[in-house]
């Protein structure tokens, strides 16, 4: 996939209501996919589904919490700080900014994927 169309994919996803209010539910604090679906009262498959695609651009970060009885779940953390969209001279350039991980195993990870 090319940038323009990435960048098509991004537009598109911030314009459905529910990816915008799983980001700014996920802003706040890190939450797991049912309140969110509780949050928004939508369906949990539809909450997923938004989930999926907003950490397929990196708008989310999924973190595992382990349960004192030995299961674990996911919890979401938005990453979306800000998207720009600058006209001039008869071009527009947008540009999205991502939180920078502050946590040392983030900033790991991170730099691990970018060397694969």
């Amino acid at each position: 996939m090319d940038e323009a169309d990435r960048l098509a994919s991004v537009v598109e996803l911030l314009a459905d209501p529910y990816a915008r209010d799983i980001l700014a539910a996920a802003s706040e604090e890190a939450v797991d996919a049912a309140m969110l679906a509780e949050r928004l009262d939508a369906d949990l498959s539809t909450v997923y589904r938004r989930l999926e695609a907003l950490e397929e651009h990196d708008l989310v970060r999924s973190r595992v919490r382990p349960r004192r009885d030995g299961h674990h779940y996911n919890v979401y953390r938005t990453r979306l700080r800000r998207v720009t969209v600058d006209i001039e001279d008869g071009e527009y350039r947008v540009d999205i900014e991502r939180e920078t991980p502050t946590d040392p195993a983030d900033r790991l990870t991170d730099l691990f994927e970018e060397i694969r």
